[in-house]
């Protein structure tokens, strides 16, 4: 108990507020979530009215990054500042083939901080970063688990894991989370600062098809309703042999999943405000990873599926439509209402992010891959680093088994597969946003020379941290 106070002693700014006065936190993460999916972003089909509330209310992110496109990967880095290769889950975990594997309890978590610093601490949702007990959101500083372990679920009546015990609850998903989350916001007003993560489902697909296809329903009639009979936007629809009709249903079935998403959002608000919370709490909002819905003719994230009339099959990528998530904080008298942050930070950043936020020194004992970019969020000038480096090493038995890195500048992108050759690809971000021109094999000296540069600061980011290819 000595050593543990001498911890917590050792991660407290000096001259940092008391206990009680810190923020609350609440971090709500979706599942699948693409950044141009909601009202704020420009989307003329997406109803978010809560999540554009909080854009107005704080701050948006246009350019967060997460570390590797598919959920297990991402989840890890976030909650430890470390890039896959250097936590083992490099792809998502699938319980029938690896049911032993997971995050190591060894690894420094921020949860874990928050909670010896005082915080009262819960997980609310999706984990997927190990099923067994020995990987336990409670062995990672989590006072309080209610959820899921895996990552395959339902949009209704799940099995959900209640102190210990999983039951079949009855009731749509984002709406069981969310009560469990207010049941939590209701029990811990008394003062003490709080954390509560918040990891829905939605808007991911159903594990189970409908008519030998993915799907999103069954969903509740206040979030589908109004885009039953939509006919919703398209966003190349002249790929060739793009599955227009099969683009249109799917989008129409996403963005019904991603208003229930903003509906209980909606909850969560307004319990702040009825609780006399909200002024003392940061909300974030972000997702695991983006997504693509009939962007450069696939459909899903990092482990991509064509979504064309004559072809399902896999294409594993980086497109920034996979790697960026949509991102908002609201923290009142603290950030400026209706602030855009364009600068890119990356899901390495949460880690010493929140910690800051918390009024904690970054460990100087513990290895983070981030840097917090609270100075960005408060409109302080700093010094600020735009090149994003990511990986994606997929699993052997998972579609090519693709070993993907990428680096990303504000102007270039370059992306190498190490396991498949004449895989690469380039793009000339400041023309070429949508990365719909490949120059890999351009014998444009100038576009020759970006290419080598590129993949020299690729190869020194991997020597960094030791990440060797397959």
């Amino acid at each position: 108990m000595l050593r543990l106070l001498i911890a917590v002693g050792a991660i407290l700014v000096v001259g940092s507020p008391l206990l009680a006065e810190r923020p609350n936190i609440i971090m709500i993460v979706a599942d699948d979530h693409a950044p141009w999916a909601f009202g704020a972003a420009g989307h003329p089909d997406a109803r978010t009215p809560n999540m554009d509330r909080l854009c107005r209310e704080g701050a948006r992110l246009t350019n967060c990054f997460v570390a590797t496109p598919v959920c297990s990967a991402s989840r890890a880095a976030l909650m430890t500042s470390r890039y896959p290769t250097e936590t083992g889950i490099t792809d998502y975990l699938s319980p029938e083939r690896m049911p032993d594997l997971g995050l190591d309890p060894a690894l420094p978590v921020w949860p874990r901080l928050l909670s010896a610093a005082g915080y009262r601490t819960a997980l609310i949702g999706k984990w997927h970063l190990g099923e067994t007990d020995r990987c336990h959101p409670t062995k990672f500083g989590y006072d309080l688990f209610t959820g899921f372990r895996h990552g395959g679920m339902t949009s209704q009546n799940p099995l959900v894991e209640i102190d210990g015990t999983e039951q079949r609850v009855a009731g749509w998903t984002p709406d069981i989370l969310t009560d469990h989350a207010l049941q939590f916001l209701e029990e811990n007003g008394d003062g003490r600062p709080f954390c509560l993560s918040l990891h829905f489902w939605a808007p991911h697909a159903n594990a189970h098809k409908i008519d030998n296809d993915r799907t999103w329903l069954p969903l509740s009639a206040a979030d589908f309703g109004r885009f039953r009979d939509l006919d919703p936007q398209v966003p190349q629809p002249d790929f060739p042999d793009l599955d227009i009709p099969r683009v249109k249903r799917m989008t129409r079935e996403y963005l019904g999943a991603i208003a229930s998403v903003d509906r209980n959002i909606g909850r969560v608000l307004q319990a702040l405000d009825d609780r006399k919370l909200a002024a003392n709490t940061i909300v974030i909002y972000t997702s695991d990873h983006g997504y693509n819905l009939g962007h450069h003719g696939i459909w899903h994230k990092g482990n991509g599926r064509w979504i064309l009339k004559n072809n399902r099959g896999a294409r594993p990528n980086l497109w920034d439509h996979s790697l960026r998530t949509p991102t908002i904080i609201r923290w009142p008298g603290q950030i400026q209402p209706g602030t855009v942050i364009d600068r890119c930070v990356t899901f390495l950043d949460w880690f010493p992010t929140i910690l800051e936020m918390a009024g904690m020194a970054r460990p100087k004992d513990i290895t983070l891959r981030g840097r917090s970019f609270l100075p960005l969020l408060q409109g302080k000038k700093t010094n600020w680093d735009d090149d994003v480096f990511v990986q994606y090493r997929m699993w052997d038995w998972n579609q090519n088994a693709a070993d993907l890195r990428a680096f990303r500048t504000p102007r270039w992108k370059l992306v190498r597969d190490f396991h498949n050759a004449g895989q690469d690809e380039l793009y000339y971000l400041a023309n070429d946003p949508k990365e719909l021109n490949n120059l890999t094999d351009s014998v444009d000296p100038q576009v020759m020379a970006v290419k080598a540069k590129l993949n020299d600061r690729l190869q020194k980011a991997m020597q960094a941290i030791g990440d060797t290819t397959k």
